[in-house]
């Protein structure tokens, strides 16, 4: 009897047990989430100088950030894509002489003719830490995969008991517009610790953001998880942004349970049609709008754009004003991250103020519950609220070519029985509205926010 006993208890123990650890690792597992309570707010340096980025603007551009706009929240400066190639040029990729820079496991180090601090082997090291001097935050752009350059030279992987590159590649589903990488086969031995590999060298440098480009569409789920679980192994909080879109409604829970950001449209310009393209497909991501991990609108092109980019001549942007605080407007009320892709330094006091309006911030972080009323014969309504202060917000977008209209909302539609007051939080005017309905006539491409306050 006492046997019996014992072996119940010990079988029972051992549940305990093996229930803790699957919970210890549930928890691991979603607390990435903690990293991203609110969107992610910075600059990344794609729409303004594409691949050919170089330390001293960087530098520009953090100390513009500290000055500027670090009190507002923003605190992320990203180095996008191809920082490991010495000759790399705007307007072009796959060129036949890429001269990439990679160390003895395969891994790409910083091109020290473009960043000099990274010599004598110390990454992004230096830059990192002259970005958190300042009270910010470090970032950088990868692609999925593994470097040719490493399949092709057999270089070993580190930590996979000699396990080399050229044992857990394929050429299936290979990018089809940037063919530095290699697919990497996710069940593979030496797979996860090739992305181990990585993540311990961005731990290393002090990387606080990465986003990781072509994973999105196709949705390659097994490299997904493999960066899931190495960046939760590096040691350090690395908030994951998966990129570009239209990543795919029917991996909504997945990305959701992996990434703090992902995609949903492709590269969004400064033309109307990709501002209307990405309302459009926005519309299936609201349920999904949640702390630490959000749907992203993609990076903001306001500013001064393509200094060296990829989308025509150095310009500040083509949009309208109008068209401008329609971008921002529902970029903000969406809860998108925000990731400012003019040249910083450039900036002109409108731009600035696009960028600096307290209560839009204070909206961006506190809100939540945010739903779209309706989006019809060109007109869109959004709204959220803020529990703290009782706040309901309202967005009201004409998106209609050359047709000025009106547009409005029931108060009942938003929660509010009788009368509110009114802010403009654009313009700051104050008003009162005591009808059933509150709407405003609009032209074409414009917008206006709301913060509403119901009156007792």
């Amino acid at each position: 009897m006492k046997i019996t006993n014992l072996c119940t208890m010990a079988i029972g123990i051992l549940f305990l047990s093996t229930l803790s650890n699957a919970q210890t690792k549930a928890f691991q597992k979603e607390e990435f989430k903690q990293w991203a309570q609110t969107p992610p707010m910075g600059w990344n340096s794609w729409d303004c100088y594409g691949p050919t980025v170089e330390e001293h603007e960087v530098k520009a551009n953090a100390d513009y950030m500290a000055k500027e706009l670090k009190k507002f929240g923003w605190e992320y400066i990203v180095v996008d894509i191809r920082w490991f190639v010495e000759n790399d040029k705007a307007g072009g990729y796959n060129q036949t002489d890429p001269r990439y820079v990679i160390d003895k496991y395969g891994r790409y180090l910083p091109a020290v003719n473009r960043f000099p601090s990274a010599k004598d082997g110390q990454g992004f090291k230096p830059l990192a830490d002259y970005i958190h001097k300042k009270g910010l935050k470090f970032g950088i752009h990868i692609m999925r995969g593994i470097p040719k350059k490493a399949v092709e030279d057999k270089l070993p992987i580190k930590g996979a008991n000699g396990i080399t590159a050229d044992q857990v590649y394929t050429t299936a589903l290979q990018c089809e517009w940037l063919r530095d990488n290699y697919t990497v086969v996710a069940d593979k031995p030496g797979a996860q610790e090739y992305y181990d590999s990585i993540f311990e060298l961005y731990a290393q440098w002090g990387v606080d953001f990465i986003k990781i480009d072509d994973l999105s569409r196709p949705y390659h789920e097994g490299e997904i998880n493999l960066i899931r679980n190495a960046i939760d192994k590096c040691g350090r909080k690395i908030v994951l942004s998966t990129s570009p879109g239209e990543t795919p409604i029917s991996a909504a829970a997945h990305v959701s349970t992996h990434a703090n950001m992902w995609r949903m449209v492709d590269d969004v310009w400064d033309t109307w049609p990709h501002i209307t393209h990405l309302m459009d497909v926005a519309q299936k991501w609201y349920p999904y709008i949640a702390p630490g991990t959000w749907p992203d609108c993609d990076m903001i092109p306001l500013g001064r754009i393509s200094v060296r980019g990829e989308r025509g001549e150095d310009r500040m942007t083509r949009l309208t004003k109008d068209e401008q605080y329609t971008l921002i407007t529902f970029f903000n009320i969406f809860k998108s991250p925000l990731f400012f892709g003019g040249d910083l330094p450039s900036n002109d006091p409108f731009t600035l103020s696009l960028l600096t309006n307290k209560e839009v911030v204070k909206m961006h972080n506190e809100s939540n519950d945010v739903k779209q009323l309706f989006q019809k014969e060109g007109k869109i309504a959004v709204t959220s609220k803020n529990i703290k202060d009782g706040s309901v917000y309202l967005a009201l977008f004409n998106i209609s070519d050359n047709v000025s209209q009106k547009v409005s909302v029931n108060l009942s539609d938003l929660g509010i029985s009788t009368s509110a007051e009114v802010l403009n939080m654009w313009t700051g005017e104050k008003s009162k509205v005591t009808s059933k309905e509150i709407g405003a006539e609009l032209k074409s491409h414009s917008s206006v926010l709301y913060q509403l306050k119901s009156i007792k």
